[in-house]
Order: C-alpha cells, then sequence, then structure tokens
C-alpha cells in the first residue's frame, strides 16, 4: 500500500490485542495487566492533525515518520544476535512487543481479546468510514464495492447510521450471504451484467447512490464508485489502498457537478481516544464484529492464514499465541 517499505528482516503484523506486561519510565496511561489494543496510526496528541478536532491522521505516523526502529532508532527485536525491524511501531506478529505509550489504547478489562483484536483496523476501518467520514444519513442508499472484512465493516455502519438501501458489490458470490446477514439489502456481482456496473447501480437508484465506498484498492473500481454515486450530492469515499505509485484518470466532470471524493483512514477515529469507547460499545452490543471471524488458528499456522484470505475463503483470521 501506500505505507513506506518495510524494512526486513521485519515481524510485520498492524491489527491485534494483548495485554500490557511492563512500562517504562514515565508510562501514565497503563499498568502491568491493562488490556490493549496497539495502534498502527498513533496519536501523538501534540502535532497539528491531533489538535485539530476534525483529523485523525497524526504526524508520526508512517506517512511522515518512518517506523521501522523505536523512537531512539533502536530496534527491541533480534534474532541469533541479528537486529530485526519494527513495523509501524507495533509489529503485532509477536508474543511480545514494545510500542510507544501513544501508539496503544488501554481498553476495558472485560474485553475479549481474540474478538477485539479486529478493532486495531480492520472493522474500525470500514465502520467508521461510513459513520464518521461519509457521514451516512438515516434513509439514504450505499452501495458497497468489496466485501472483505474491511468492506463488511462499512455495511455495518451504514446499517447502524440507519441507511434504507445497501447495495454490496463483489465478484465473489460466497461473501453475500454474509453481507445480508450484516445489513445489505441486495447484492450484485459485475460478471452478471454486460454493462459497466456503474450503470446498473445508477439505473437500480434512478440518480445514482447517496453514498459509495470503495473497499478493494483497484482502480477500476474506484472509478466506477465514485461514477455510481449521484451526481449533485453523492459521496465517495475511497477505503481500499492502490498500489504505491498507481495513478488514476478520471473524467473531471465527475467532480465538477458536485460529487465528494474522499478518503479515510482508520475510519477517522482519533484512534487512541476512540478506540476504548468502540470496544465499550460492542461489549454493549451495539454492533457484532464477531461474525466477521470465519477462522481461528494457532500462531504457528501464520501461512495458513494468508492463504485462507488470498484465496477468498475467510473474512478475518485471528491468530492466538
Amino acid at each position: 500500500g501506500s505505507f513506506p517499505k518495510a524494512e526486513f528482516p521485519v515481524i510485520p503484523g498492524h491489527e491485534g490485542a494483548g495485554i500490557v506486561e511492563s512500562v517504562g519510565e514515565g508510562v501514565t496511561s497503563m499498568k502491568p495487566g491493562d488490556k490493549v489494543i496497539p495502534l498502527c496510526v498513533p496519536q501523538c496528541g501534540e502535532c497539528s492533525f491531533c489538535r485539530n478536532p476534525e483529523s485523525n491522521f497524526c504526524q508520526k505516523s508512517h506517512l511522515s515518520e518512518p517506523q521501522n526502529l523505536l523512537l531512539d532508532k533502536t530496534s527491541r527485536f533480534s534474532c541469533k544476535g541479528k537486529q530485526i525491524h519494527h513495523f509501524l511501531w507495533i509489529s503485532t506478529f509477536s508474543e511480545y512487543t514494545v510500542v510507544p505509550e501513544y501508539a496503544v489504547a488501554k481498553i476495558d478489562a472485560a474485553a475479549p481479546l481474540d474478538k477485539v483484536c479486529l478493532f486495531g483496523c480492520g472493522f474500525s476501518t470500514g465502520y467508521g468510514a461510513a459513520i464518521n467520514t461519509a457521514k451516512v444519513k438515516p434513509g439514504s442508499t450505499c452501495a458497497v464495492f468489496g466485501l472483505g472484512g474491511v468492506g463488511l465493516s462499512v455495511v455495518m455502519g451504514c446499517k447502524a447510521a440507519g441507511a434504507s438501501r445497501i447495495i454490496a458489490v463483489d465478484i465473489n458470490k460466497d461473501k453475500f450471504a454474509k453481507a445480508k446477514q450484516l445489513g445489505a439489502t441486495e447484492c450484485i456481482n459485475p460478471r452478471d451484467f454486460k454493462k459497466p456496473i456503474q450503470e446498473v447501480l445508477t439505473e437500480m437508484t434512478g440518480q445514482g447512490v447517496d453514498y459509495s465506498f470503495e473497499v478493494i484498492g483497484h482502480a477500476d473500481t474506484m472509478i466506477a464508485a465514485l461514477a455510481s454515486c449521484n451526481m449533485s450530492t453523492g459521496i465517495c469515499v475511497m477505503v481500499g489502498e492502490l498500489d504505491s505509485g498507481s495513478e488514476i484518470s478520471i473524467d473531471p466532470t465527475l467532480l465538477l457537478t458536485g460529487r465528494t471524493w474522499k478518503g479515510s483512514v482508520l475510519g477517522g477515529w482519533k484512534m487512541r481516544e476512540c478506540i476504548p469507547k468502540l470496544v465499550s460499545s460492542y461489549l454493549e452490543k451495539k454492533f457484532n464484529p464477531d461474525l466477521l471471524i470465519t477462522h481461528t488458528l494457532p500462531f504457528a499456522k501464520v501461512n495458513e492464514g494468508f492463504e485462507l484470505l488470498h484465496t477468498g475463503k475467510s473474512i478475518r483470521t485471528v491468530l492466538l499465541f
């Protein structure tokens, strides 16, 4: 994606949950034994983005500051005496990791770690794209392109916001049952139509949807999603990440008539302050991301988890240590 290149050897992983084993000097916001979610977008609380209530993209994040070593430019990981790099300061594919205080959020002690790990990225990203970035209105019509874990979380967000029609779009029809269970009102497969999918959506809705979400990361679906929201007040939110260096050509009249095209990082949540509240809402049963977890594997089978993901057989696989 748009992440700066990871430096190898590296311990990857950007989505997880754990328990504080110990804290360094001056750390006051958590103590050993606390349950936490490491944050792949930190919240330092001091930069101009953190001080701006409308931004959630801390300037200490990966696009402005390399995160392959800790703040003192050392690594806490080694193997056979050789240094191993960190990833986004959190490296969740590890039984133990070391993170800066502002890249971790303390959560409710009652939270089940094998479920709320999804809040570190996937669920929060999709749910927030609908609630915070698009600000979906009750009674509106939405289209969601891509029904992986993040796309299905967008569906949940649209439903929670009161959308009356949620049209799910994917070329893998095996995802449709789950999408309907989570709130999709209709599911369509672009391969079932001769005409471009944006034309299909415009015909289904009269003038295009109110909100569209691209949750795949392909240039052609980005353009289709933009063209499928209505030309005057439609809002298209880019959630999927294109390969870095990609370029998209669009017809400027798509925007000239009033459409909005915007991106969303981690669902627009200010991570440190919002993730604990989202976890509390989950414990109050306001939404159920547990339905996104299709497989659970011991960590040693991490490669099987990736295989399930690449072949489209899983939504989310949780790895347990």
